[in-house]
Order: structure tokens, then sequence, then C-alpha cells
């Protein structure tokens, strides 16, 4: 049998659980350190540490809340905005044929954080599911996650994504 390594992954399968939470950035968080690429009024966009594939962002609610139907309008209205702009912004930069847009609501469908809700953007290629993922539960990210945040927060500054 061949094994496969992907050493990266340790750091979150070892990492303790509970404490503070990764969504609840402050005003003092060190957003170049957090991945954070855009902070809206009310949410905010970040790369997911752990990506499903190159380009995997989040946009979660400075508001510490699990439960959509709790949002206020105002703040529905700015997650769905970012979303479309998250969208738009890897369409020009990764060139993505698709995507998977979504949120987990609670750990039994597969919230990694429960209490702090967020929306999955997850940029598709055709071929992109290849053996890896079904043999060998293993991800191939073609692109380090720093070299990818640098392209999105450069692209989002000159103005690509209709970010606000």
């Amino acid at each position: 049998m061949e094994r496969l390594w992907a050493p990266w992954r340790l750091e979150y399968v070892q990492a303790p659980r509970g404490g503070d939470c990764i969504f609840c950035l402050g005003d003092t968080c060190d957003d170049q350190a957090r991945l954070v690429l855009f902070r809206g009024k009310r949410c905010f966009v970040i790369m997911n540490r752990f990506p499903y594939s190159n380009g995997h962002l989040m946009v979660a609610p400075l508001r510490h809340v699990a439960d959509p139907g709790l949002l206020a309008g105002e703040e529905m209205a700015e997650l769905q905005q970012l979303t479309i702009a998250c969208r738009d912004l890897l369409l020009q930069t990764c060139q993505a044929q698709g995507f998977n847009i979504g949120m987990n609501l609670g750990a039994v469908a597969g919230a990694g954080v429960a209490d702090h809700l967020h929306q999955h953007i997850v940029p598709r290629w055709a071929g992109d599911t290849n053996f890896m993922p079904v043999f060998a539960d293993v991800r191939v990210i073609p692109q380090h996650l720093e070299a990818t945040c640098r392209q999105l927060r450069e692209a989002i500054a000159q103005g690509v994504g209709n970010f606000c």
C-alpha cells in the first residue's frame, strides 16, 4: 500500500478544541496572521486555514451568533453581498469554473465551529475531484495558503469583486 502524506493536516487534528472562537476577531486581531481578507460593517471574509480547495473562503458576521434566523436584516444582506463579492473575486483571480456555497448549521451537520455561523465559498474546477479524496481521503491544494492570500488581497485592493 502506498502512503500519501499531508503533514499540514496534523495541526488541525491536534489543535485543542474549545477556547476562543476563531470567528470572533475583535479590534486588535492581526488580520494578516488570521487570513482575514476583508472587514465590512457587519461581516468579514476570511480564508479557510484547512481548505477543501484552493481559494476556499468563508464569510461570517462580526457578531457571535449561531442561527441565521437571529441575524439582523443588515447582517444578512451584507453576508450575501460579501458571498457574491467572493464568488466574483475567485472567478477573476482563480478562474473558478463553479462553486459550492453554503452553511453547515450544527455539529451534526458538519459545522466545525457550530456556535458562530459562517458561509463557505468553495471554488471548483473540472476534474478537481480526482482519486485523491475518494481513495486516499487527501485533498491536493496546488498553491500555498499565504500565496493565495496575497493574491486575493491584492485583487481586492484593485477593486476586484466589488467589496465595499
